[in-house]
């Protein structure tokens, strides 16, 4: 079993920069591999990136690249999912999952444990 936590959304305006957290307790954090997903109103929950039970692998969504960035702190067992010049498009409920078996799903319906989710909403 996995518990996931995740904290941070909010309210931005188009171009903020917002961090969320996830927090995961249970098993052995380096044992799985970890990813941020989001979920907006009347869509279909969407990978956003990825990062290895390593910390040494990431992987994102074309839209997100060059904005987002995945990092894993694992004596805290946290992930972070550091956004930048966010865009109205951005606003959705964003949850963080685990993953115990083979590395790059990105498929909502592959990862094992999920968190409750935080909001974000990005004001244009």
């Amino acid at each position: 079993q996995v518990q996931l936590v995740e904290s941070g959304g909010g309210f931005v305006q188009a171009g903020d920069s917002l961090i969320l957290s996830c927090a995961a307790s249970g098993r052995t954090f380096s044992s799985y591999d970890m990813a941020w997903f989001r979920q907006a109103l009347g869509k279909v929950r969407e990978f956003v990136a990825a990062i290895s039970r390593s910390g040494g692998i990431t992987d994102y969504t074309n839209s997100v690249k060059g904005r987002f960035t995945i990092a894993s702190d694992n004596p805290k067992n946290t992930v972070y999912l550091q956004m930048n010049s966010l865009k109205p498009e951005g606003t959705a409920v964003y949850y963080c999952a685990t993953v115990f078996r083979d590395w790059g799903l990105r498929r909502a319906n592959e990862y094992d444990y999920w968190g409750q989710g935080t909001q974000v909403t990005v004001s244009s």
